[in-house]
């Protein structure tokens, strides 16, 4: 993708900034190291970076996921950057891509893009990422970056003054919260053009529905806008509701049908910290299984419907994660007029059968159903 810096505008929105060259080893997440961000850096100098296509399963959590431990669905596009949380453009150089979802009540949108190191982290540079976070401490960084950029979407409460109550908070600093299963594809800069003049020609005017108007429809939405049929609701396992982990499963078999599109893997661990642990992606027959004040009612009111659900998920329902998967650095930035690898170093693929040779650390391990 070859782009002119020197004759573009300056974005509205940032937050797609390169690390700034003061980074101190305090300030970086565990994974990121100087050392490694500065080779991920140069590795990005020397290599034009794929464009791609990733769903981010995102793992439940809190008093809501534990009642409803489905998760978050979201897309990751690594060559589309935001002019503002509505309005999609190609990335300039140094831009590392942004993050596009459906959410609930959000100023009564139904899609808002954000800058990718804003989404999981709050802040607009990775140099400003901290290594660990208390609760206090993520409410604070959330309202910073809201009062700077996202006034227009959750302004303050017009009765005390502070940051308002809301759902505003799933838009920023994601990675405090839970951790993120990635599965991604390769894309063209035509996909990702007519990806661009789709949505911001689209109505965005919200109107989410828990059960079949949800995230991972809208994220659903977006992966067959790029590969038409590729990923498609459950009806044994889920009843039709669509759920993250379901999206995830289409996609990584889209992939393995399609290993021309290197398909891959990769995790972005949750921040450490005090904040509480996510915990695993569910569907929707697996949820009532592994939780006992579901299951357990159940089989004794209607031991038929329980045994159902049991062979649902046993048949369609199941997905193993990928082990030795690479956890997701901050770097995949658009350059120019260089060459493209493929496959780029950082990537897992995802490969139908793994060689049962290679050593257990450099396994190439897919996930299976």
């Amino acid at each position: 993708m070859t782009t002119e810096p020197s004759t573009v505008k300056t974005p509205v929105f940032t937050g797609n900034s390169a690390p700034s060259t003061n980074s101190t080893g305090n300030r970086i997440q565990p994974s990121m190291r100087p050392t490694k961000i500065l080779a991920a850096l140069l590795l990005c100098l020397a290599i034009a970076a794929h464009a791609s296509v990733a769903l981010l399963m995102e793992e439940p959590y809190g008093a809501f996921g534990a009642m409803n431990p489905t998760g978050h669905a979201a897309i990751y596009l690594n060559h589309i950057c935001a002019d503002s949380p509505t309005q999609l453009r190609p990335c300039h150089d140094g831009e590392f891509g942004v993050v596009i979802s459906r959410y609930h009540k959000v100023d009564h949108l139904d899609w808002i893009a954000i800058p990718i190191v804003p989404y999981l982290y709050a802040v607009d540079n990775t140099a400003d990422i901290p290594t660990s976070v208390t609760k206090e401490q993520v409410a604070e960084i959330r309202d910073a970056y809201r009062k700077q950029h996202l006034e227009d979407l959750a302004p303050d409460d017009p009765k005390t003054g502070a940051a308002p109550k809301g759902e505003w908070t799933q838009l920023v600093g994601s990675a405090y919260d839970r951790s993120i299963h990635g599965f991604q594809i390769d894309t063209t800069p035509e996909q990702d053009a007519r990806f661009i003049a789709i949505f911001n020609d689209r109505k965005n005017v919200g109107h989410f529905n828990l059960l079949f108007n949800n995230c991972a429809d809208f994220s659903k939405l977006v992966l067959n806008t790029y590969e038409p049929h590729a990923v498609h609701r459950n009806f044994i396992a889920d009843v039709g509701i669509t759920t993250p982990k379901q999206d995830a499963r289409s996609w990584v078999g889209y992939g393995k049908k399609h290993p021309e599109l290197n398909p891959s893997a990769f995790i972005i661990l949750q921040v450490p910290g005090t904040v509480s642990r996510s915990h695993p992606d569910d569907g929707v027959a697996e949820s009532l299984i592994k939780s006992k004040k579901y299951v357990l009612p159940l089989t004794i009111l209607a031991p038929e419907v329980t045994g159902g659900v049991v062979v649902a998920y046993l048949v369609d329902g199941r997905m193993k994660l990928p082990k030795g998967t690479p956890v997701f650095n901050i770097g995949d930035e658009e350059t120019s007029d260089t060459p493209t690898p493929s496959p780029t170093p950082d990537r897992h693929p995802l490969t139908p059968d793994p060689p049962t040779t290679t050593p257990e650390s450099s396994k190439a391990v897919a996930p299976s159903e």
